[in-house]
């Protein structure tokens, strides 16, 4: 059971990585304006403001090396003006210590404001260059992104004319053709073509001649776009079935809640009570179905009350929220240690009997939907808390919709017994009686309720940088909770809810008390480094353990895409682009965390040619290159320049880290991947794209 309910876990937060990391795609995260204010006779500033999503962040300037990417301002043509100091920054910036860069890092939120003073020197005077920044959130980076501007106008009548000959050589340079063919221009500019270059074989570690014309020939079929393509195999039904998977998870949910001493004797109840209502055998029937109904209707719009209550926009916030997380936190525990009978959660009685007198004394649909409303009052104490699970799953999943889908499935279980026991009252009698089988019930409930709050807590202390629950931890505390949940089950441990007399338990109960005892054990090892694939979804990185003996590291044999993509040619392999950066944080979490996997880290090795593109990387190339995106013109500088151009043309993507696995004509496989610290689905991510290679 808990591992079905991690597998649920993970697709959830899959989807809710692709429909942010789509949701980008379509619109920048930050928006920023570019203006000239002459300030005085002599002087003129160029001023940045940017206005930042929310969740997003840019980086301040003098950020040092070996970080993230810093505000920078590049000066390209100065004619008749010379730049006055450094960039100047106006905003609230947030400091904070950085683990994985190991410096602090400074940012700014929701806005800021960038100046650049210019002393005029000239008549006339023109200015042209761009500033760069960095952004991220806490699921993807951007690359390194420029603002252009290009200004001109009049100085001090005294000044001396500008250069003309520096006038002319820039009008020259401006003039310069540029290939038709970005791609073509791109590969001209700074493709690694010289038959005598060599590259490491990953798997042999052989080093291997790469073939130019083999270059020369298949470079342009490289680059070419592919949007299309990975966004059918990323398809729509990554949503679809995210909720059906939300669906399934309020099915079995509901289930659990109906076999709890707070649902299950009030069966027999009503269904005899509707039966012996009418005379009619039928419309005792049907007024059991319409009772059925109104159950659906009941919790369906508790889920469309939250939905709307929250919004599509807060409930993505709320999967990565602090606050929130600790919130559920709390929140889990205290379904937990009512489960485990410390105390009981109830509605005030008072509303129970209202509904129900009110149930009593009204006729027709309403006195049914009435009794419906009982039920789920009287019931609340049991339902309450596995309620509240659904929809912290459902809400933190990402997915707008979610808790109502969530919400649906749960109804319809909780509804199913009440409708079949109408239909065939006979089955009343073989029904079994309720017991002390129901409180294990809750107990079992009680435990994974427990864990699950962890979970929740561990987002909140990776968020703040508490390092309260590193993953040794994490897992110290697992283990102790699903030994105690086995010893439970066998019969070992018991609580005060399950009364003094001992009482030997079930076969299937001391089954699944073994599962879950072997399954603490399973974790065993986590604390030395292993990477415990079923729980990776949960427990923190692999970073945030202190004692880790598995060191086994995967680095790329190649950082430029047509030496790469040659080389996959020639050994017949399938290729991995990894679009990452120098900055990326989340970047270096999945090759920590995912790539040291024995198992990922063999088959990266051995299955693939893996290839790692540095979007901020700042060698230059030997000439900007000026290409059309979107209908805009951008310039393109550097080798991370062009590789974060790749990444937008051909994909249609521009965040870091971002897998995906293409043949050797350079067709993607498989769906992309995005940053997830999830074993078990990057290696099925990994699987699918040398499947299809076949």
């Amino acid at each position: 059971m808990g591992i079905n309910r991690i597998t649920h876990r993970a697709t959830v937060t899959l989807m809710m990585a692709m429909l942010a990391m789509i949701a980008w795609a379509q619109d920048m995260p930050v928006h920023f304006t570019v203006q000239q204010k002459q300030v005085s006779p002599t002087e003129v500033d160029v001023v940045f403001t940017a206005k930042i999503d929310k969740g997003w962040h840019v980086y301040s300037t003098d950020i040092p090396d070996g970080g993230p990417t810093a505000a920078t301002m590049h000066t390209e043509k100065a004619e008749g003006a010379e730049p006055m100091g450094g960039l100047i920054k106006q905003g609230k910036e947030i400091t904070e210590d950085d683990k994985i860069f190991e410096m602090k890092l400074r940012y700014f939120e929701n806005n800021v404001t960038f100046i650049q003073k210019y002393k005029i020197t000239g008549k006339t005077y023109n200015i042209k260059g761009y500033l760069e920044y960095g952004a991220c959130n806490d699921e993807m980076c951007m690359p390194p992104t420029s603002v252009d501007f290009e200004y001109s106008g009049k100085g001090p009548e005294d000044a001396p004319a500008a250069d003309k000959k520096a006038e002319e050589a820039q009008a020259q340079e401006a003039q310069t053709t540029q290939p038709e063919d970005p791609a073509a221009a791109l590969i001209a500019a700074n493709a690694v073509a010289d038959s005598a270059t060599a590259a490491v074989s990953a798997d042999s570690m052989v080093v291997a001649p790469i073939d130019s014309a083999v270059i020369a020939s298949s470079a342009s079929e490289w680059w070419q776009p592919s949007v299309d393509e990975l966004k059918k195999l990323n398809g729509g039904s990554i949503s679809d079935r995210s909720w059906i998977y939300i669906f399934l998870m309020g099915l079995l949910y509901g289930l659990l809640a109906v076999f709890t001493p707070c649902v299950w004797p009030i069966i027999p109840m009503t269904v005899s009570f509707f039966l012996k209502r009418s005379k009619d055998k039928k419309k005792g029937i049907r007024d059991a179905f319409i009772y059925g109904l109104s159950i659906i209707v009941i919790y369906l719009a508790l889920g469309l009350l939250v939905t709307a209550l929250f919004g599509a926009q807060k409930l993505n916030e709320l999967a990565t929220n602090a606050v929130f997380n600790i919130f559920f936190c709390v929140l889990l525990v205290v379904f937990a240690l009512s489960f485990f009978g410390w105390f009981e959660l109830s509605l005030p009685s008072s509303w129970s009997n209202k509904v129900d007198s009110k149930a009593s004394s009204t006729t027709g649909l309403l006195s049914i939907f009435l009794m419906a409303f009982t039920l789920t009052l009287v019931s609340f104490s049991c339902t309450g808390p596995i309620i509240g699970l659904l929809l912290v799953e459902s809400t933190t999943s990402g997915n707008w919709i979610g808790p109502a889908v969530g919400m649906l499935g749960f109804a319809i279980a909780l509804a199913l017994p009440f409708t079949l026991f109408a239909l065939f009252p006979t089955w009343l009698k073989q029904a079994p009686k309720s017991g002390s089988w129901m409180n294990t019930i809750k107990v079992v409930l009680g435990f994974i309720e427990l864990a699950f709050a962890l979970k929740f807590f561990s987002v909140a202390d990776l968020a703040y940088g508490w390092r309260l629950l590193d993953r040794e931890v994490f897992l110290a505390l697992w283990i102790a909770i699903f030994f105690l949940m086995g010893l439970y089950l066998i019969g070992i441990l018991r609580f005060q809810s399950d009364g003094e007399e001992r009482r030997a338990m079930p076969v299937p109960c001391i089954m699944l008390g073994l599962i879950s005892i072997a399954f603490s054990i399973y974790m065993v090892p986590g604390l030395w480094g292993a990477p415990c694939r079923a729980v990776s979804a949960f427990a923190p990185p692999l970073y945030t353990q202190d004692f880790n003996l598995n060191t086994r590291e995967v680095r790329a044999a190649y950082t430029n895409y047509e030496e790469g993509m040659a080389a996959a040619k020639a050994q017949g392999k399938p290729v991995l682009l990894d679009f990452t950066g120098f900055g990326c944080v989340n970047c270096r979490k999945m090759e920590i965390a995912v790539w040291t996997d024995p198992t990922v880290a063999d088959r990266l090795n051995k299955e693939y040619v893996l290839i790692s593109l540095f979007v901020d990387d700042k060698t230059p190339l030997e000439q900007p290159i000026e290409v059309t995106l979107n209908g805009q013109k951008k310039t393109l500088r550097t080798i991370g320049d062009k590789w974060s151009y790749l990444e937008q043309m051909k994909f249609g993507y521009l965040t870091q880290p971002l897998y995906v696995t293409v043949d050797n004509h350079g067709r993607p496989l498989s769906r992309s991947f995005s940053y997830k610290e999830d074993v078990e689905d990057f290696l099925k991510f990994l699987s699918e794209g040398k499947e299809n290679y076949k």
